[in-house]
């Protein structure tokens, strides 16, 4: 069963196989960047396996699709095996799977819907407009901002606290409707998934149990970045055994945006007493400048558990620091240098550039386009999130769940079917009046009031369509289905209207679009509808990440990612730090920000600053040097001049 070319002794370091080794009880690996955390969360595995306890019985739980599929790929190679039983998921996959097996119990349909922000948006709207309140005063979403956090801390809509901003007993009530519409469309948003397990196992003892003694061996990667609910979630399934072992490092924890909690790593001693506590220093990444410059920075805060990162690596170039006039002439500058770099034999896929706010990537992408520097914005639209994708996948998720009403909205007159507006609010009416699903309602179009015979016969027109799909669904593979649906709906016709740049882009995205499905149906031939939409739904920005040019990304977006050549723009005061930092008690976590940008770093890290930045309205403004750049030494600096 193991790959009998590996000896894990000989390929991990004395602190590594002590993780692996140590099986029972809490564990508390405190993983600094770049010290091989993953190796060791892989060959943990193996080694459990090894050690005669049932792959099935092990749950390993990272954040992102890229890490959990790395991590699947690596186990597979340790144990000879091409699918090992090992649960290997995102908090959020591991959560769709359980809640699909046991979705009576929540009172849900096992088809449901995962809405990503764009859909719970479009809900909140219809919540908002129900109330006949004003989107231009309450906006969707900071509405959607609110119930997002109150759902990551497990708070429910009767719990919601009313504070004395005027909004918030008006988001309260938006909350109840809100769930209420997830409820009648058979959908759950990102949050649910989490909040509904832990209502399960909350209020079904027995179902807990159940799963508690499937998982008797947990792992949880990147523990310094769960919340509350994710921190109650585990703690549920580890209660009975106690065999936890959590990974992370509170130097970088940098989510606290996203709700991420870092008492829930610095507290986790507390919770379990028992805790072995085994430290992961050595990092086999950045030179030894680099590492330098990153520890004196990051030791200035007080919220974390001290560890010290060393390596065996070369001493490394100094850190080459610009100070520029302005903020044109440090995208220059930078464009200058990665010419320089990729002459002299480096990739552009071994070159990024971090910027603190997204704004700041504009003056990059412009400067890139007359330096001919090709780049890719990690971060911004996501291909599935483009209209032109979505309009194509709200076909495919009404087949799969018909009650799916803001998927139906979008596609009933896309292309073009006479069913407008009008039509459509009378529809809605009827809904309500009659307690239907938007769906039931359509096929009741007939007994709708006030319709004109040219809407009702679009709409059955419409209702016939999706039928024949919804039969077609049943015989023809995933990929056969969308090309069917691409053709046959008009909207690849709808697509070939005009011949501009854009649209043919559109076209192109599409068929994009299809060439993937096509993928999956060949990697996964027993694969639904429903799989593959859940897949779909659960990916986040790092995983669509295709790291052909120079990436261009935000600091937040850059952690779990390294380069051979980094460079850290725009440390400002105000910047990073952002200027909110100290009010809003998020000062350290911009130092650790800095910190986890320095460490990206693998062979060479520029910093740069601009002695005047313009703002949105083109005015200049002057900055000052970030308070943080003072606490890097100088003698790892190599200053450059103007």
């Amino acid at each position: 069963m193991f790959n009998t070319a590996i000896d894990f002794k000989k390929e991990l370091n004395s602190e590594q196989w002590k993780a692996v080794q140590t099986i029972n009880g809490p564990i508390l690996i405190l993983a600094g960047a770049g010290s091989g955390k993953t190796r060791v969360i892989t060959y943990r595995i193996a080694y459990l396996i090894s050690m005669g306890i049932r792959p099935e019985n092990i749950l390993a739980v990272t954040f992102t699709n890229k890490a959990a599929d790395e991590m699947k790929q690596r186990v597979c190679y340790l144990l000879n095996d091409e699918n090992p039983e090992v649960w290997i998921r995102t908090y959020h996959s591991t959560c769709a799977r359980i809640l699909r097996k046991e979705s009576e119990k929540i009172n849900i349909q096992q088809n449901f819907a995962i809405y990503d922000e764009s859909d719970q948006l479009a809900l909140i709207k219809e919540c908002i407009s129900e109330l006949n309140l004003d989107t231009r005063e309450l906006k969707p979403d900071f509405v959607l901002h609110c119930i997002n956090r109150a759902k990551e801390n497990l708070i429910s809509p009767d719990e919601y606290y009313v504070s004395s901003n005027i909004f918030s007993n008006t988001i309260k009530i938006i909350y109840k409707i809100y769930n209420q519409r997830l409820r009648q469309n058979n959908a759950l948003d990102f949050d649910d998934l989490i909040l509904k397990t832990v209502e399960l196992f909350e209020n079904f003892p027995e179902v807990l149990e159940r799963y508690q003694e499937k998982f008797k061996y947990i792992m949880v990667d990147e523990y310094q970045d769960t919340n509350r609910a994710q921190y109650v979630l585990t703690n549920l399934l580890a209660s009975k055994h106690r065999n936890i072992c959590v990974v992370g490092d509170d130097d970088q924890s940098i989510y606290s945006w996203r709700g991420a909690e870092i008492r829930n790593i610095l507290d986790f001693e507390n919770d379990y007493p028992e805790t072995t506590v085994i430290k992961l220093e050595q990092n086999y990444r950045s030179t030894k400048i680099i590492l330098k410059a990153a520890s004196e920075v990051v030791k200035n805060n007080t919220q974390r558990k001290k560890k010290v990162l060393w390596c065996e690596n070369e001493m490394g170039d100094p850190i080459e620091y610009f100070d520029a006039e302005d903020d044109k002439q440090e995208a220059e500058f930078i464009a200058r240098k990665i010419l320089e770099e990729h002459y002299q034999g480096v990739e552009f896929n071994e070159i990024a550039v971090f910027y603190r706010l997204n704004y700041q990537s504009r003056i990059f992408e412009e400067c890139f386009a007359q330096y001919k520097i090709p780049y890719e914005v990690i971060g911004a639209l996501k291909f599935y999130e483009r209209a032109e994708i979505k309009n194509l996948l709200a076909y495919l998720r009404v087949i799969n769940n018909p009650s799916d009403s803001v998927s139906l909205k979008r596609i009933i007159n896309l292309p073009a079917r006479n069913i407008g507006k009008d039509t459509i609010d009378k529809i809605v009416g009827f809904q309500k009046e009659n307690n239907l699903t938007f769906f039931e309602s359509l096929k009741r179009i007939s007994e709708i009031n006030g319709l004109n015979k040219k809407s009702i016969e679009s709409v059955k027109k419409f209702i016939k369509m999706l039928e024949k799909f919804i039969e077609m669904s049943k015989k023809l593979n995933l990929y056969d289905l969308a090309l069917r649906i691409a053709h046959e709906s008009g909207y690849l016709e709808h697509l070939r209207r005009k011949e501009t740049e854009e649209e043919i882009n559109r076209r192109k995205n599409v068929e994009e679009l299809l060439l993937s499905i096509n993928d999956f149906v060949k990697n996964n031939p027993s694969a639904t509808i429903q799989d593959y939409l859940e897949g779909v739904s659960l990916k986040s920005d790092i995983d669509d990440w295709s790291n052909e040019k120079v990436s261009l990304m935000t600091l937040h977006n850059a952690k779990g990612l390294e380069f051979g050549i980094v460079f850290i723009t725009g440390v400002e005061d105000g910047i990073i730090p952002h200027y909110k930092a100290r009010e809003e008690g998020r000062y350290e976590e911009e130092r650790r920000l800095l910190y986890v940008g320095i460490t990206r770093a693998k062979k060479k890290l520029y910093i740069t600053t601009a002695d005047k930045r313009r703002n949105y309205q083109g005015n200049s403004f002057y900055t000052k040097k970030s308070p943080f750049l003072r606490e890097i030494p100088n003698e790892v600096f190599a200053t450059l001049q103007r």
